[in-house]
This record gives C-alpha cells, sequence and structure tokens, in this order.
C-alpha cells in the first residue's frame, strides 16, 4: 500500500513531471487561464510488483504448416507437429496443449507410447525426444542427437520399450525408450541387401513388425527393395525388389499378406508365400486410353490396409489422382470391395491415419474412422456410414478459414451476452454431419473457480467477423457474420468499376465493440465504416449510406448544397452558432452519383445495396460511410475509430483529417482537415499553403494494406512491401511542395537509393505523415493485371536493409546502388493516372519478416522498417532532416534521427507534415480550463503527439436528440506528448476507472408495446459524481509511442511524466483492470512488455518476452482486462499469456490433464490352433536381444544423450513447497515400485530357468549312471 500525495497549484511549469524542453502540458497555446484553487489529490494504489508475472496460457487456432500426425487408441489424444517445432496435443474440449521444442527444427513424426502418458518425435535435426505428458505441462524427459546420420522414419511396436529407428543412409538403430540410449544391435543396409546389389537402396522409408512374429522386422527403403529381417538370426528371410519407389507399407493383420504404395500411382499386394512378384497390382485412378496405355498418375503417398470381421478389408489411400486432370482439388480415397469413394479436400492432405477399434495389430482392425491432416484443417470421417460423412467438431480448432486480419479481446463481458450470442449462431450451423460422437476425446478438465464471461473476435480478409467464447481457456465459436452483403458483388466490364474490383476489397481493418450497448462497428480496407445493430428478430432493412469527403486541401473547397445540414461549431470565447463549411457530400441511396460539381471522381471504391434486404436475427447493418475518390485518389486507410451509444456519435479518421457521424439522424457533423481543428491553437508555426500546380498520381500509393496471399498452386507466399514515397520532378517542384496542403500525399520512392549514383532531384526525398495503424494492406499484382509496381523498385522494396523479405526474389546486399530512373521513369508509364491499386489482404500474420535485433545499429533500420509497415514514415524534429539531399542510407546512419522522437518541443514546421488522426475517445471531460462542469468531448490523438479536445452539446431530451443537431467547438484544449498517441483513459481523483456512457440495449425490432413506449436508457459514468472529497474535476491518462502522461482536468496540469521507452517505441497500450485496480500495460517494438501504476506512472513489471521478429504480433497484440493479453503468434494461431501473478498461481488449476489412467485393453484369446500354428510371437524377449549384455554398447560418437527437465531432476528444480516434495516423493515411489516389480519378475525367471537346469542335470545324471567309459 502506497499513498501519493501531491499539492497543485494549477501552474504546469511547477509540476514535477514536466521535462526539460517541452512546452506547457496543458494550457491551450495562445488561451490564458485562471489558476484554479489549490488541491490535493490523495490515491491510494494498491497494485505491486508482486501482482505481476508474464507467463502463456493457452494457444488456440489449427497449428500453422503441419507436418506429422500421431494418435492415442486408448488415451483418444491426438499430437500434432509442425514445421516450427511446435507440438499440439488435443482431447476433449479444455484439453488442449501446446508444447515448443528449443531447436524450433520442423517435426518428421509423432509416435505415442500408447497408454504410458508419453510421446516419442523426431525433429528435422537429427534428434528424437521423449515427452512425458503425466503432467498438466509437458516436458522433454530426455533427448538423443544423432551426429552422423539422418533420421527418415520410426517404429514404436505396441507394449514394447524399444524404437526403431531407420535413418537416410539405410541403417535401422534401436533405441531403448526408458533410458533413450542406443543399442548397440544395428542392422546395417549393407547387410540387409545381397551382396551382388551394386545400388544403394535409399533411405529407410518404412519399419515395422510382422503382426505373425514380432521377431520379424519389416524394412522398406526408397528405391522399392523390401527386406524381412529376423532379429534373432541377424539375417534376411525375403529380399523383394520392385522398379518403383515405395512411399508406404501396411500388414494385414493375419501377417501373410502387406501392402505397398508407390510412385508411379500404383498398390501392390505381396504375399508371403511367394516375394517373387507381387500377388496383386492396381492402379486405382490409372484408366486405360484407347491406345491401350494407362494414365500416368500421381504418388500414392500413404496407404492403410484394414480388415474387418463382417465385411470387406478397407483400403485407404491419400494421392494417386492422374496427372491429366487439372485443378483437381487433393483427395482422399476409400475402397471398400469395388466401391471406391473419392472425398475431395479443400486443402493439401499432409497425414491421415485410420482409426481401429483395438491396438493390437495381430487382431481384426475394425475401423470406425478416418483423421485427416490437412493443411489448414483437421477433419474426421465416419466409415460407419456408406456417405462417409464427416464427424462434427466439439471443439472448432480452425479460426483462419479466411486470414485474420484483426483481432480484439474483451474479458469480464456481460454474462447474458454469450448465451445471446450462440442462440443466434446456433440457428446458421450446418447440417449434413455423422452422428458419431467427436472421437478425440481424451483427458479431464473441470471448470476453475476463476472464470469469467471472456470473448474473442478476429477480422478476416473475406470480410467476415466471428465472434469467440474463450472463457475458461477454452475457444468456441459463437456467431459469425459477412459484412460484404452489405454491398454488391462487382462485375467486371463496367468501366471505371472494373477498375475499383479488389481481390479481398472487404477485409476488415479494425473493429469497435461495445458489450453494454452491443453496438458494433467495422473498419474495411476500401476505407468504408459499416455501423451494426443487435437484433433477436429477423427484418426487412433499407441500408442507408453515407459518403464523405475526407480529403480536404486548400484548392479543393466545395459548397455544400442548399439542402445540406450546415452544423455550427463554437469558436474560443464565444458560444453563439457560427456557419462552417465542411467538406463532405451526402448521397443515402447511390453510390455512384456525381458530386454537385460532377466531379467524376467522386465515388466510393464499394456499391452499398440499393433495395431493401432481408436480414436473419443477429447483427444487422444500420449505416454504411464510405470515403469518396478525390481528383483519381483513391481515399486515405482510416487509422482511428470511436463509437459511443449514449451520444449517437461515430467518430473516424485518417491522415487526411476527422469526421464524426450522428448516426442516429444518419448525417455528418464534422468532416475537417488534422490543420483546420486546431483553429487559434495551433501549437506549430506553419508555413500557408499554396495549390497544387502540377499534381502527380499517387493513387497507386494511396490505399494500402496487409500484404498476399497468393493462390495454393504456388506454393509459396509473397510480401511486397510498398514504399510511400513520390519521386519530385525537379528543384522547383521541391520548394513548391514544401508549402503544398498538409492533406496532399507525398511519399518516398525506396529504402536503398544511393545519393552518389542518383541525381540530385530523385535523392532528395522526404519523410511523410500517414497513419500509425497496424491494420495495412499491402498493393500487389492481381491476376492478368499489370504490376503495380516497377521491377527495379519491386526488387529494391524486396530486400529491407538486406533483409530478404520475399522468399521468391534473389538475395542482394543492403545498398546495392540502382539504375538512375528518371523523372518520367517507369512509375507513371506502368499505370495512368488515376488507375487504383490491386490489393489483396491476408492474414495478419503473414508478414514474417528478419528484422535487426541489434541495439547499436538495429533500432533504426528495425523501427524504419515497422513504419514503412505500417503506413508511416515517422517525422523527427531534428535540424539533420533538410529537405536537400537525403536518403535512407543517410537516414539510417544517424542514430539520433530516430531515438530523438518527433518531440513537442519545435515551435516550427517548415516542410510538409502529414498528421494523422490516431486515437479517439468519446467521454465525459472538460473541453476547456474555465469549464465547470463536464460535457461530452471527444479526445483527439495525432501522430505529432498533440492531443486535441472538442467539446459537444447534446441535446439530452429524447425528440430533440432526433431533430436537434449535434454542436461541436473545434477549439478546445491542446495537449502535447513525445510520439503518435496511442491511448486516452480517464480516472477519477480516488484513482478508479471511469467508464465511457453508454445506451442500455434495446431491441429495435422487437413488438411495440402500447403501454410502455419504448424509450433510450442512458448509463452515464460523470467524473464529478463520485468527487465527494476531491471536489469537480478527473485525472486524464494519455499514452503515446514514447511517454504517459496524467493530467489533472479541467485545470489541464500535468501530475505525472514517465518516459516509457528511448530506444524503441510503443505499439500497444491499454488501461486495463487487475486486482480490484488498475494500471497501464504497454507493449513495445522490441518485445517489451510493460505495466505501470495508476495514477503515478511507477514501473510495477518490464519483461523482455517476445522480440519483434514480424509485423504480425505488432498489429494483433491486444491487452484486457484480468491481466491477460493475446497475439497471432502465427497465421493460424491465437496465443493468450497472463501478465497477473493470480492467474499465473492458478494455470494449473485451469489446465487439462493429458493423461488419465485407464487400462489397457486385454488381446484375445488367439485359440489352441492358432496359438500352435501361429508362430512364436509371444515369446520374443527384446531385452534379451537388444540390451547392453547381448548387443553391447553403441559408438558413442553415434548419438548423444541429452537428459530432459521433465523427470524427477527438472521436478527437483521446478516444483517447490508441500506439493512439490510430495509430487517428487510420488514420482520416485512410482520409479521404485516399477524397479522392484522388475526385479521380481527377473528374479522368477531366474528362479524358472534354474528348476529347469536341475531338471535336465538330473535326468541326464540317470541316463548316464550306469554307462561304462567305453560306451559314452
Amino acid at each position: 500500500m502506497k499513498k501519493f500525495r501531491k499539492v497543485l497549484d494549477g501552474l504546469t511549469t511547477s509540476s514535477p513531471g514536466a521535462t526539460v524542453g517541452s512546452p506547457s502540458c496543458g494550457s491551450a497555446a495562445g488561451t490564458p487561464t485562471a489558476a484554479p484553487t489549490p488541491k490535493e489529490i490523495d490515491v491510494q494504489e494498491t497494485l505491486v510488483s508482486e501482482n505481476f508475472q508474464l507467463c502463456k496460457t493457452v494457444r488456440h487456432g489449427f497449428p500453422y504448416q503441419p507436418t506429422a500426425l500421431a494418435f492415442d487408441p486408448v488415451q483418444k489424444i491426438l499430437a500434432i507437429g509442425s514445421r516450427s517445432g511446435g507440438v499440439r496435443i488435443l482431447g476433449r474440449p479444455g484439453v488442449d496443449c501446446y508444447c515448443q521444442h528449443e531447436s524450433g527444427a520442423a517435426v518428421l513424426q509423432l509416435q505415442f507410447l500408447i497408454n504410458e502418458g508419453a510421446l516419442v518425435s523426431a525433429c528435422a535435426d537429427d534428434t528424437l525426444h521423449l515427452w512425458n505428458l503425466r503432467q498438466r505441462r509437458p516436458a522433454i524427459l530426455h533427448s538423443l542427437k544423432f551426429n552422423r546420420e539422418r533420421i527418415t522414419f520410426c517404429h514404436l511396436p505396441f507394449q514394447s520399450k524399444w524404437l526403431y529407428v531407420g535413418t537416410e543412409r539405410g541403417n535401422t538403430h534401436i533405441v531403448n525408450i526408458e533410458s533413450f540410449i542406443l543399442s548397440g544391435y544395428v542392422i546395417m543396409w549393407n547387410k540387409a541387401i545381397e551382396l551382388s546389389t551394386k545400388t544403394h537402396p535409399g533411405p529407410v522409408v518404412h519399419l515395422s513388425d510382422s503382426p505373425k512374429d514380432e521377431g520379424k522386422l519389416l524394412i522398406g527403403f526408397e528405391s522399392g527393395t523390401i527386406v524381412q529381417w529376423d532379429l534373432r538370426g541377424k539375417k534376411a528371410d525375403f529380399r523383394i525388389y520392385y522398379d518403383e519407389a515405395i512411399h508406404s507399407v501396411s500388414w494385414h493383420h493375419e501377417g501373410k499378406q502387406f501392402m505397398c504404395s508407390h510412385s508411379d500411382g500404383s498398390l501392390t499386394l505381396w504375399n508371403l508365400r511367394n516375394t517373387t512378384k507381387p500377388f496383386q497390382v492396381t492402379f486405382p485412378h490409372g484408366k486405360i486410353q484407347k491406345d491401350a496405355r494407362k494414365e500416368s498418375c500421381k504418388p500414392i503417398l500413404k496407404v492403410e490396409y484394414k480388415t474387418c470381421r463382417n465385411s470387406e478389408p478397407f483400403v485407404i489411400f491419400s494421392g494417386g489422382l492422374s496427372y491429366d486432370k487439372a485443378g483437381r482439388r487433393p483427395a482422399l480415397t476409400i475402397m471398400h470391395g469395388k466401391a471406391i469413394t473419392v472425398l475431395e479436400m479443400d486443402y493439401p492432405i499432409v497425414e491421415f491415419m485410420v482409426l481401429c477399434e483395438t491396438p493390437y495389430n495381430n487382431e481384426v482392425q475394425e475401423p470406425y474412422a478416418v483423421v485427416v491432416l490437412l493443411e489448414k484443417d483437421l477433419i474426421v470421417v465416419d466409415l460407419t456410414q456408406s456417405k462417409y460423412v464427416t464427424v462434427k467438431h466439439t471443439v472448432r480448432h480452425h479460426i483462419s478459414e479466411s486470414p485474420v486480419t484483426c483481432t480484439a479481446y474483451f474479458a469480464d463481458c456481460p454474462p447474458d451476452i454469450i448465451p445471446i450470442l450462440y442462440s443466434i449462431g446456433a440457428k446458421h450451423k450446418k447440417t449434413g454431419y455423422s452422428q458419431k460422437e467427436w472421437p478425440i476425446s481424451g483427458g479431464t478438465w473441470t471448470l476453475g473457480s476463476h472464470t469469467y464471461p471472456e470473448i474473442i473476435i478476429t477480422g478476416h480478409a473475406d470480410g467476415s467477423i466471428k465472434f469467440w467464447d474463450a472463457s475458461a481457456i477454452t475457444l468456441q465459436m459463437l456467431y459469425k457474420m459477412k459484412t460484404s452483403k452489405v454491398f454488391e458483388k462487382p462485375k467486371p466490364g463496367e468501366g471505371r468499376a472494373a477498375e475499383l474490383v479488389e481481390e479481398d476489397p472487404f477485409a476488415i481493418q479494425m473493429v469497435s465493440w461495445c458489450p453494454q450497448s452491443r453496438m458494433f462497428c467495422v473498419v474495411g480496407i476500401s476505407a468504408h465504416i459499416i455501423l451494426y445493430r443487435f437484433s433477436k428478430y429477423d427484418a426487412n432493412t433499407q441500408i442507408v449510406s453515407l459518403e464523405v469527403r475526407l480529403q480536404c486541401d486548400s484548392d479543393d473547397v466545395i459548397s455544400p448544397s442548399e439542402n445540406e445540414n450546415n452544423p455550427s461549431f463554437s469558436e474560443p470565447g464565444s458560444h453563439s452558432p457560427q456557419p462552417h463549411h465542411h467538406h463532405q457530400h451526402q448521397h443515402p441511396a447511390s453510390p455512384g452519383s456525381r458530386t454537385p460539381e460532377g466531379i467524376k471522381d467522386s465515388i466510393p471504391c464499394l456499391k452499398v445495396k440499393d433495395r431493401a434486404v432481408r436480414v436473419p436475427p443477429g447483427y444487422q447493418s444500420e449505416l454504411v460511410i464510405q470515403l469518396l475518390w478525390v481528383d483519381g485518389e483513391p481515399p486515405q486507410q482510416i487509422t482511428s475509430l470511436d463509437i459511443n451509444s449514449a451520444y449517437g456519435l461515430l467518430a473516424f479518421g485518417n491522415c487526411n483529417g476527422l469526421a464524426v457521424v450522428d448516426y442516429l439522424q444518419k448525417t455528418v457533423i464534422l468532416c475537417l482537415s488534422t490543420l483546420d481543428l486546431y483553429g487559434s491553437t495551433d501549437p506549430y508555426q506553419r508555413l500557408t499553403r499554396s495549390p497544387r500546380r502540377n499534381r502527380q498520381s499517387t493513387s497507386e500509393f494511396c490505399m494500402r494494406g496487409l500484404s498476399n496471399f497468393y493462390s495454393d498452386s504456388k506454393k509459396r507466399i509473397r510480401t511486397s512491401y510498398q514504399s510511400l514515397t513520390e519521386l519530385t520532378d525537379n528543384q522547383q517542384s521541391i520548394d513548391m511542395e514544401r508549402n503544398k496542403s498538409p492533406t496532399s500525399v507525398h511519399y518516398p520512392t525506396s529504402l536503398h537509393n544511393d545519393p552518389r549514383v542518383l541525381p540530385e532531384p530523385v535523392a532528395s526525398l522526404r519523410a511523410s505523415h500517414c497513419s500509425p495503424v497496424f491494420y495495412l494492406l499491402d498493393n500487389v499484382k492481381g491476376p492478368g493485371r499489370k504490376l503495380s509496381l516497377p521491377t527495379d523498385l519491386k526488387t529494391d522494396l524486396d530486400h529491407v536493409n538486406g533483409h530478404c523479405t520475399s522468399p521468391t526474389s534473389q538475395p542482394c546486399s543492403a545498398g546495392k546502388p540502382r539504375i538512375p530512373m528518371g523523372p518520367e521513369g517507369p512509375r507513371l508509364t506502368r499505370r495512368g493516372p488515376g488507375r487504383p491499386p490491386f490489393r489483396k489482404a491476408q492474414s495478419a500474420a503473414c508478414m514474417e519478416i528478419s528484422l535487426p535485433v541489434s541495439h547499436t545499429e538495429g533500432h533504426a533500420s528495425r523501427r524504419a522498417m515497422l513504419q514503412q509497415l505500417h503506413g508511416v514514415t515517422m517525422y523527427s524534429h531534428d535540424e539533420h532532416h533538410s529537405t536537400t539531399s537525403y536518403c535512407w542510407s543517410d537516414r539510417e546512419s544517424r542514430e539520433n534521427s530516430f531515438t530523438r522522437s518527433r518531440s513537442s518541443s519545435v515551435s516550427s514546421i517548415d516542410r510538409d507534415t502529414k498528421e494523422a488522426v490516431t486515437t479517439l475517445q468519446f467521454g465525459e471531460s472538460y473541453g476547456r480550463k474555465n469549464d465547470v462542469l463536464p460535457t461530452p468531448c471527444l479526445w483527439v490523438g495525432t501522430s505529432l503527439g498533440v492531443v486535441l479536445l472538442i467539446p459537444m452539446s447534446i441535446p439530452t431530451d429524447q425528440e430533440e436528440r432526433m431533430e436537434e443537431p449535434v454542436t461541436m467547438g473545434v477549439s478546445g484544449a491542446v495537449l502535447m506528448l513525445k510520439g503518435s498517441v496511442l491511448r486516452f483513459s480517464f480516472l477519477d481523483c480516488m484513482g478508479a476507472l471511469i467508464l465511457t456512457p453508454y445506451e442500455v440495449w434495446r431491441d429495435h425490432n422487437a413488438p411495440e408495446d402500447p403501454d410502455r413506449p419504448r424509450r433510450r436508457k442512458l448509463v452515464h459514468f460523470s467524473p464529478s459524481s463520485s468527487q465527494d472529497a476531491c471536489g469537480d474535476g478527473h485525472l486524464a491518462v494519455v499514452c503515446s509511442e514514447r511517454q504517459a502522461k496524467v493530467f489533472l482536468m479541467p485545470s489541464q496540469s500535468c501530475l505525472f511524466v514517465h518516459n516509457i521507452t528511448e530506444s524503441s517505441f510503443v505499439l500497444r497500450a491499454d488501461v486495463v483492470s487487475v486486482c480490484n485496480s488498475v494500471c497501464l500495460a504497454c507493449f513495445c517494438a522490441n518485445g517489451h512488455v510493460m505495466t505501470l501504476s495508476l495514477p503515478s506512472l511507477r514501473p510495477l513489471m518490464d519483461v523482455n518476452y517476445l522480440p519483434l521478429t514480424d509485423m504480425r504480433i505488432a498489429r494483433t497484440f491486444y491487452f484486457t482486462n484480468g491481466g491477460q493479453a493475446l497475439y497471432l503468434s502465427s497465421p493460424t494461431e491465437v496465443q493468450r499469456i497472463t501478465y497477473s501473478q493470480e492467474m499465473c498461481d492458478n494455470l494449473q488449476e485451469m489446465l487439462g490433464e493429458l493423461f488419465t489412467p485407464i487400462e489397457t485393453p486385454e488381446a484375445q484369446n488367439r485359440g489352441f490352433l492358432k496359438g500352435f500354428f501361429g508362430g512364436n510371437a509371444h515369446t520374443f524377449d527384446r531385452e534379451e536381444l537388444f540390451g547392453e549384455a547381448a548387443a553391447g554398447k553403441a559408438s558413442r560418437s553415434l548419438a548423444q544423450h541429452i537428459p530432459g527437465q521433465g523427470g524427477v531432476e527438472g521436478m527437483k528444480v521446478a516444483a517447490s513447497g508441500a506439493v512439490g516434495e510430495l509430487a517428487r516423493a510420488r514420482i520416485a515411489l512410482d520409479e521404485r515400485g516399477q524397479r522392484l516389480g522388475e526385479l521380481e519378475e527377473r528374479t522368477a525367471l531366474m528362479m524358472t530357468s534354474a528348476e529347469v537346469f536341475s531338471k535336465h542335470a538330473h535326468e541326464l545324471m540317470l541316463k548316464c549312471k550306469d554307462k561304462k567309459w567305453y560306451q559314452f
């Protein structure tokens, strides 16, 4: 408990939080204010450093780039390995565990120790790992690193302690699972094949023991050679040499036949009685052509041969389709008797497994389902039904049917919102699934005591929105909606409309949701905003559309029409309404209509449906707002958004300015450029603007985006990063551009221009201010269209600071000189003026970039990269940044230009300042220093670190609210910070969080009740309502990229200031509630997660958690209440973390148990005849054959044993306290009991052996007793 007491005199110059060189934190420039009465702030902060600890909780979604699959038929759990070294273990709902190999090597193969609570993983770095699954967080018990050979295949027989490992050289090694040490028994490739064979058989692609005799090991080599090796006799029983390469082998359960799949699309069936030729050869998909030749087919990658008691056996395989049928999707083929069924898949098949009733390979298998691991999904096919329908998921792990472009996380939601969303979403569930239960149902999980309603919202590239129930560390889809239904489908061949067609025009850029009022707002990539209301009833609605011209240049002043609303604005010191001409065009019906002046390009990017549409229950569109093209230039991306249901207002901004919409009256009440928002309170001295005399086409760079997903057929992801600069023609144009409108766009050309090889005008590049939004789209090549970038520029952009950002581009060195490009270069000839860009949105995760991490040279280039990817060229007030010869190399070499932020100490700007609106917040506050009572205000933050307060006058009566206009005064207070403003929040003088006002949800489509007229019910949280002891006023928390400040309103005095970072910058900041208090949580570009106390801004936690290696994390990181956060860890996975010590302590209770004690099914009684004639399969003793006593020790140089941290040794370090001691004692006791049991078994065997030896010796003595010496 720590108490902060501070006496305020109202003068900002005396504030201890003021920094040297900073202007007055509170006063609006040029506005004299009287000093308020001194008061005392008494805030008792309860949060301490011990309340915080950072750890991962759970990972949701489908594993990215899966590579391996395994299933435990007794425990009913599934494991999936990925290319990045991750392993996901899935069971019943709530049982979902993620493990990561420290090496990050791809997982080649997974093998469960069936019903033993352990898993073996083989990785691409030729290392075997043994995972202990008998704990909630699995850990590695042992590792075995092969030094001289590459691992290609592994096989672990059921209930065996010896693992067979095949290598690339063709050798087969044997590993003891318990000790994880190599046996001296090795099957060398040259011993397995005949001595007369002149060629190497190739790598081992298959290993399996014979169902008839465990002492026989079947080895399949890639070249087509198959060998059955007698483990006891150490010799080959038979060898098969086939012409086609082998991909997989599958046994018949009787052990008399096996089936092979080959590279020519054939299946061969072999009988052990005659191994000279195959018993049967089939080409399932190879039809005989007219010339009597078979069609060439693709390889059959895997085959499973499973028998049934009452029907024909199943033959299930992947691949094998004919080559000549182009465009066919990947398929799984099921052959049952003479019936052949081909199941086409949406994604390529990675692996599949047939689930059987018995774990024993020498019994009738009785398959009941097939688990198919696809590249982006996991499905289960029911084999008990003739139609082979899929089994419905109990938990939908697949979050990215369309790439995820944005995320939002809401903890402690209203308790009724989840059941309502689920009931609405359940009506739209797909049908046609199998009635069989989901077979992956292992583990145990109970609902913990620390649970509360949590919702995750994901926005996708196709314009869809998904609501997920994330309560209690689970993930279940509640509701899905498609924003594209609001618009008409673009039709090709309609002139200019055809040019506006994009590959992902509906991609979601950001979302804003109010759970209390259930208002939902979506920002799309085509510069559009859709407002939704929630209703439990369907309705026929006419979609209202507003079109806003938010590109306000001094030479583009357009008079509004006579019937247009002209809102009034309050000037400083005056409360009389003043008419103000704002640049707005409102067309509720036709998006293709022209402005009164007849400007051809004043059209939106999309066309809203102009007819009444029937909408189902759920979220129903109420209003669509679209930004218009201006003079052939597309609208800039929307960078900030806020909606308030109590006020009925929606505000949004971009790098051109700010617009406020009254969605109750469906009117635009404010539309101004950022510069016009200042009025007389502009803290900067800017040069006068002049009209642009020579407008160059910048349409190809104005609309930017995330990146591009290429089609699956291209087998690659290419990301092109758009340069945001523009070449100037000559020095005269440079001087002219310096004085042009701040709403015009000015972009640099290249990241590696060298002034030594470029002409002076070309090398003169200057920074601009665009949006620091984390949801951006990239210009890429569309199918059948011209490139959006010149070839030389595209090559240059693919290599940022020497780090290749495109997997398809050629390597190059950083700073490589390019051929000079003249003013009339290919930039202007590639695409005509006004031609729009073509882009395709991809997941917020698909831009994976190698960023420098050094603290000396890395920060400049890293920040430069991030700002380019964010669509922002950061502006540094530095005398070195002149408009003369300036290039990226110079910029990178001057570290001070980046470490020195956009400081608020600068009093003049002599260059083009593209100031973007970066954050917005409605709330009850004090717009001016002399205000006595709080009024509705709009807080505006810009990319220059400026905070503007815009007071508003909103009618309180419901009828007046629907008729009278809302007025806004654009000359409120001005506050200053370092760096782009990211977040606002408000506290009362006791340090409690002030929530934003909201309207209580009411269903607009519900039947009217004449006795109870429908009225708006508003909930306000006024700052003065809880100020009994402190009087009027409240605290405003403002966080920027560099620092955080706490202001006292209305005096605007800066109480506390904290410089968060000097070498990096903040990507995400939120004021969240933790442990019944509030704090400021920040995520920096250098990977640090920080928390600061409020209001004192005292550091509580600073953890170097996650190095920023790609932009996916930056754009999707999201803090929420309860000490939780999330980010997109891969293009298909969401990682949830907690920074609360309380949740870390309770995490073990919340996680599910992977292993549950289950008795292993007993093997079937084979009967006397089968036991007599079936060989001696049960008398095979692997320990006697592979143990050190018989086989000796393996060479130490062959493999290195690495002890893991998952055993008793690891628990001694990890566990502490009584629970840890008990756990260690229990494990030690179990191991001791297991060893005693083994000792007892060996003692019994020795006694039996001794008795047999004694008996034989006695018989021999009696036989030889009466014989003479000459009879021997």
